[in-house]
């Protein structure tokens, strides 16, 4: 990026909620706040185990989707860290993100895990390419419920 000047889009969407898995614990924590750093959030199971899945970064579409198909999940059975009101699943790895004070890169769509089988035999299929997507931390800082989310873009 030597050389390259990077602007901030104005913003599209909110954060409207955040979790955080703790070891020995099944259900997911909710927070009012998060802080992350170059390795994940702070007190989350999975910090320091894969840097380019240690972020798991929703949309809220994903809940109103399955629940078009009478699926009723809370917020946070879907395993992400952040959810948001901006569908970001069409961004491509390595779209730099700003939410509070924290920059994330997109790294990678979020594979289907078993656990939503659990909670309904559609959701794998129905929530293929729409589950969330990870996100690596390159700006460590603090996200806040109702931050502001911002797309940056390389020129």
């Amino acid at each position: 990026m030597y050389g390259q000047e990077i602007s901030l889009n104005i913003n599209v969407g909110k954060v409207l909620d955040l979790f955080i898995s703790e070891k020995g614990k099944s259900e997911r924590i909710h927070k009012a706040e998060i802080y992350l750093d170059k390795e994940g959030i702070l007190g989350d199971k999975f910090y320091a185990k894969n840097l380019q899945r240690s972020v798991l970064l929703t949309s809220i579409d994903s809940y109103s989707l399955a629940l078009e198909h009478e699926i009723k999940m809370d917020h946070g059975m879907l395993g992400e860290n952040i959810l948001i009101d901006y569908n970001p699943y069409h961004l491509d790895m390595g779209v730099k993100i700003k939410i509070g004070t924290v920059i994330l890169e997109v790294t990678q769509n979020c594979t289907i895990c078993n656990h939503l089988s659990s909670i309904d035999k559609k959701l794998p299929k129905l929530l293929r390419d729409d589950r969330g997507i990870f996100v690596k931390v390159l700006q460590e800082g603090t996200i806040k419920y109702d931050d502001v989310v911002f797309i940056y873009q390389i020129k």
